[in-house]
């Protein structure tokens, strides 16, 4: 029987917490309760990620039916089994794998089933890479979304309408008022939004403000499903640029929309034993839980033991 991790362990949350909390668990008198979890958290990821890959392929059909993606075969990807290694081990296979590039500049992108730890994973090559860099598509869905919105405000459109304002015109219109590169004399890249009234922003300035609007994030779904082409295309651009600058560009993404992103370094994360990505998910779960115990006096073991019951028991 494993004692339990300690609060400062618990606290990290990372993958060390989840696997002394998960030797815990599977020694304890909660080990029903926690299998429990863990097999309705394995089947919700599995058909959250096939509903998820389902709606993206769609949005890259749509593309490549409007011309803006051309089809492609998809590159290989390099299948890391995942089970029993600890996220530091599967970057360093990453970083071997790199070689050089790790050093010099290169795009790596990283793909797999919700609980694999890609975050977990990208986090600690973040750590190992001193020229490491990220990119997300957000907050390109989020600029585009900001322009449909401003152009709907300029001609007095009601935003339940803005789905019909997406056509290819208007898209490639707002794409062109969204340029990547180094502005202003500095060494950083970011992303220069000319917005409709002429005036200019900063992605790097106003991701946190003016693209988290209610209006913004009310919308981005549905400008996200018509935009999937224009999107990758700018990532692909972006990503090549920054690796041929030298930075390290590390992509977290679905196979779906990274297939087109160019590059020799493609590494997908599985797991042998589907049962344990329900297992790290519920875990997860179950330590964020506990840790919301830590002032109630509690002992580490009481806190986790508390949170599964509660957690299979909804």
């Amino acid at each position: 029987k494993m004692a339990a991790p300690s609060w400062e362990v618990l606290g990290q949350q990372d993958d060390i917490a989840s696997k002394t909390s998960l030797e815990f668990l599977e020694g304890s008198e909660a080990k029903a309760a926690f299998i429990k979890l863990s097999e309705t958290e394995t089947a919700l990821t599995v058909d959250r990620d096939n509903k998820d890959g389902e709606a993206l392929a769609a949005g890259i059909k749509f593309a490549q039916m409007k011309g803006v993606l051309k089809e492609i075969t998809p590159a290989p990807y390099t299948q890391i089994d995942v089970t029993g290694k600890t996220a530091s081990e599967v970057a360093d296979i990453m970083v071997k794998a790199m070689g050089a590039k790790a050093e010099s500049g290169c795009v790596m992108v990283l793909v797999g089933l919700s609980g694999t730890g890609k975050g977990t994973t990208m986090d600690k090559l973040k750590a190992m890479l001193p020229k490491a860099t990220t990119w997300s598509n957000g907050n390109i869905f989020r600029s585009l979304t900001l322009l449909a919105c401003q152009h709907c405000e300029k001609n007095g459109i009601a935003l339940e309408k803005l789905e019909e304002q997406l056509s290819a015109e208007n898209l490639k219109a707002w794409m062109e008022k969204l340029k990547f590169g180094k502005f202003r004399g500095s060494d950083k890249w970011d992303v220069e939004i000319t917005q409709l009234d002429g005036g200019v922003v900063y992605v790097s300035e106003v991701q946190n403000s003016l693209l988290k609007e209610p209006r913004i994030s009310k919308n981005i779904p549905t400008v996200a499903k018509c935009t999937q082409g224009e999107v990758v295309l700018f990532a692909a651009d972006a990503c090549t640029r920054m690796g041929e600058d030298g930075s390290v560009v590390l992509v977290e993404g679905r196979e779906e929309t990274v297939n087109f992103i160019p590059t020799e370094f493609r590494f997908c994360l599985m797991m042998s034993d589907m049962q344990v990505i329900g297992k790290r998910r519920a875990v997860q779960r179950v330590v964020a839980e506990a840790l919301t115990l830590k002032d109630s006096g509690k002992t580490p073991a009481e806190a986790l033991t508390a949170a599964v019951t509660k957690l299979s028991a909804a």
